[in-house]
């Protein structure tokens, strides 16, 4: 029951005196005490009724207070008999706490505010109880072949009042309230909160944590349950904390997770069977999901081979003609094409990363560039994605219309496919994983498409020699520098950054003369002294003598190319 029915029931003579913004609070039960420290009696949730015989002065208050407040306790009941009044101070130190306060008239007895309170607690779950079964009934009726997950969700919202979203591991909202489902009521869960759901999610599956999860997020708690295709998680039961690093590895990264706007550390046995329900139903329509990606799968499948093996161009034109309208249904003309590798590589026990890889790109493509998809629960339905050797190759089509422009501003960019995912994988990944990815150019036939799939492995070969668990590299990058320096081995690297840059080094730390900034700052600005000067606030003059200081020391002339580009390469592989 909530603690608002308690002012509601005038037969109880009870007076609210502080924290009526904390009211919506439910009672689970009642607690009678005058001792000073009850908390070993408390479990979290009661209505605490106290005569104050443990009250000597003033100062008692805010410990007692205190020590309800770290139990959980829901409310705090003080008798006026004894007194005659209930204290300022205890009125203070509940306020301080958030503890909200009431007065009992004196003619009321303990026993009946007790009597009345287990009476609608055990009522409450004697009507849960009489529920779930009706529940899991029209669940059941209304579950994946009834109109998906939004209905399932929306039954929560009505017969229980519980929110509930579902979310992909990259914090991807696939249904719930905000998503355009039938319960669309109440504050909407934004993007950054779907993404910190999803990295909490992920974490406690990399730990092995008893679920169901718990979080709070701007003082709201939501509570995770995962979801496994085939429904293989119970709801309400512990995780599994000894199951092998090979299968968190294998799973953790593609598993769904259902939050649930509230606290289920406080639940029932009986709600919980009840969300175990709900996840195994929305497992269904995960197994209808992936079922009805295997088309695409295999389309993807065909033409990569046909790419790899060097088939006739019109081979690979005639089984794009194919995948063209179950891809971009719709679509007027020819479609342009985008190939993205991604490869998921983990540190010690070998681990079957090819799925893995698969099941992430297809998951971080579900919303990609203007006309290459759309957004939503059927998202991932535009995208292809086969796997071969423990690398994934998404085949990703484009409208010719969009494609025909600049690649840089058409398509996908590299940077943009993993600036909303970073933070949720980074989680789910670890200390021992990395992901890897490479975007291409996009492409107008069937003969570019060997060069792409080569484009796009050198880009994700540029994004593993950067630091980082989460890196993407795309074929912009691989017209510049930065394609070689990654590749040069790590001793040579040293040794020619250290012959260049190391005296520069010691002489900054002797004299902190600030010759390694005035260097880069001074190669930025291509050697103008003017421009240089005034970014680092210095004179001319100043300026010229560190430039000459630099030379001195390594033999080098910054008037002459060769030397800046040595300069500029020791900078950028230190």
């Amino acid at each position: 029951m909530r603690l608002r029915a308690l002012l509601d029931t005038d037969a109880l003579g009870l007076k609210l005196l502080g924290g009526e913004e904390e009211l919506d609070r439910t009672v689970r039960g009642v607690m009678t005490t005058d001792l000073r420290d009850p908390s070993r009696y408390l479990s979290g949730g009661e209505l605490v009724l106290t005569g104050l015989a443990w009250r000597r002065d003033a100062a008692d208050a805010e410990p007692f207070v205190r020590i309800l407040a770290q139990a959980g306790v829901a409310a705090l009941a003080a008798g006026e008999a004894e007194l005659g009044a209930v204290p300022e101070d205890l009125v203070r130190a509940c306020a301080q706490h958030r503890m909200p306060l009431f007065a009992v008239h004196e003619s009321v007895a303990f026993a009946s505010i007790t009597e009345h309170v287990v009476r609608q607690v055990s009522g409450e779950r004697a009507g849960d109880l009489a529920a779930v079964v009706d529940r899991h009934r029209r669940m059941m009726t209304a579950g994946p072949a009834g109109g998906g997950p939004d209905v399932v969700l929306d039954l929560l919202g009505s017969d229980l009042d519980l929110r509930a979203w579902l979310l992909s591991p990259t914090g991807r909202l696939i249904a719930g309230p905000d998503a355009g489902g039938p319960g669309a009521t109440g504050p909407a869960l934004s993007a950054g909160a779907c993404a910190l759901l999803a990295a909490e999610h992920l974490t406690a599956g990399r730990s092995g944590r008893r679920g169901p999860h718990r979080v709070t997020l701007e003082g709201t708690t939501y509570s995770l349950f995962p979801i496994r295709a085939g429904g293989q998680r119970s709801a309400g039961a512990a995780q599994r904390p000894a199951q092998a690093a090979r299968d968190v590895r294998e799973t953790v990264l593609s598993d769904w997770l259902l939050a649930v706007e509230a606290d289920a550390g406080d639940w029932p046995d009986e709600r919980l069977d009840l969300l175990q329900g709900v996840t195994q139903l929305i497992a269904v329509e995960r197994d209808r999901r992936d079922a009805a990606r295997t088309v695409r799968r295999r389309l993807a499948q065909e033409v990569l081979e046909l790419v790899q093996t060097g088939a006739p161009p019109a081979e690979i034109a005639a089984r794009l003609r194919v995948a063209a309208p179950v891809l971009l249904p719709g679509l007027g003309a020819a479609p342009h094409w985008q190939v993205v590798v991604a490869r998921v590589e983990w540190e010690g026990a070998p681990v079957q990363s090819g799925p893995v890889a698969q099941a992430l790109l297809e998951e971080i493509l579900a919303d990609p560039a203007p006309g290459a998809a759309q957004s939503g629960p059927e998202a991932t339905d535009r995208i292809a994605v086969a796997h071969s050797a423990g690398e994934a190759i998404a085949l990703v089509p484009l409208p010719a219309v969009a494609a025909e422009h600049d690649g840089t501003e058409s398509g996908i960019l590299a940077d943009a496919l993993l600036e909303s995912v970073r933070g949720p994988l980074s989680a789910g990944l670890g200390d021992d994983g990395r992901l890897t990815l490479g975007v291409s150019a996009a492409v107008h036939s069937a003969e570019g498409l060997r060069g792409a799939l080569e484009e796009a492995r050198h880009a994700r070969r540029v994004a593993a020699a950067r630091p980082g668990g989460v890196c993407a590299a795309g074929h912009q990058e691989l017209a510049s520098h930065v394609l070689l320096l990654p590749f040069v081995p790590d001793d040579v690297r040293r040794a020619f950054t250290a012959r260049l840059l190391d005296p520069l080094r010691d002489y900054d730390r002797r004299h902190r003369a600030e010759l390694i900034p005035t260097l880069e700052a001074f190669l930025d600005c291509d050697g103008s002294w003017t421009r240089c000067a005034t970014r680092l606030h210095l004179h001319v003059n100043t300026l010229r003598y560190r430039v000459g200081r630099i030379e001195q020391l390594t033999g080098r002339d910054l008037s002459r190319l060769e030397d800046k580009l040595d300069f500029f390469l020791a900078l950028r592989m230190s």
